[in-house]
């Protein structure tokens, strides 16, 4: 059965370098951290979205800590799996100061992809309340570990009860 396999298929024809892509000309602030909100905007950045990722300066996203390390690079390989094709800004979100470069950026984005812990957005200023004041039209996703009522629980559980919420402005 499988002995034809490779006759049945067309040889592979790799995408031209200079060829379009279906997110080109999208913006993506990336606020999410650690594995499902970076493999979203991953697949979000290799479809051609302009992907900017917020991470605490000097320290950065947990995954970059993850292991298995990549030996010459010093960053863990699922962090440099999820994070190819994004640019990426340390910003301190309690100072007045990255709030603003924050609203800044919300306020130019398409989309806003967040996984905060229950309760940081709104102390924030909400993603929400920012992107829709822009009057851009404009998408929040969020994903939210253990449901939103679980306030007091830290972590994931991916098969049971991991739930992504979008919604649109304008």
């Amino acid at each position: 059965m499988l002995d034809n396999l490779e006759a049945d298929f067309p040889e592979h024809e790799p995408r031209p370098c200079n060829a379009p892509k279906a997110l080109e000309g999208i913006r993506v602030v990336d606020f999410s951290h650690f594995i499902a909100g970076p493999f979203a905007t991953m697949i979000l950045a290799d479809m051609g979205a302009d992907v900017i990722k917020i991470e605490a300066p000097g320290r950065g996203d947990d995954l970059r800590r993850y292991p298995p390390m990549h030996p010459d690079l010093k960053h863990g390989a699922p962090f440099l799996w999820n994070n190819r094709n994004k640019r990426s800004v340390g910003i301190d979100l309690k100072s007045p100061e990255g709030l603003e470069i924050v609203r800044e950026l919300i306020a130019t984005a398409d989309v806003v992809v967040e996984n905060f812990s229950t309760g940081v957005a709104q102390r924030l200023g909400s993603t929400t309340t920012v992107a829709a004041r822009s009057g851009r039209r404009s998408s929040i996703a969020r994903s939210r570990p253990m449901g939103a009522r679980a306030r007091s629980r830290i972590g994931s559980d991916l098969i049971r009860s991991h739930r992504w919420r979008a919604a649109s402005f304008p």
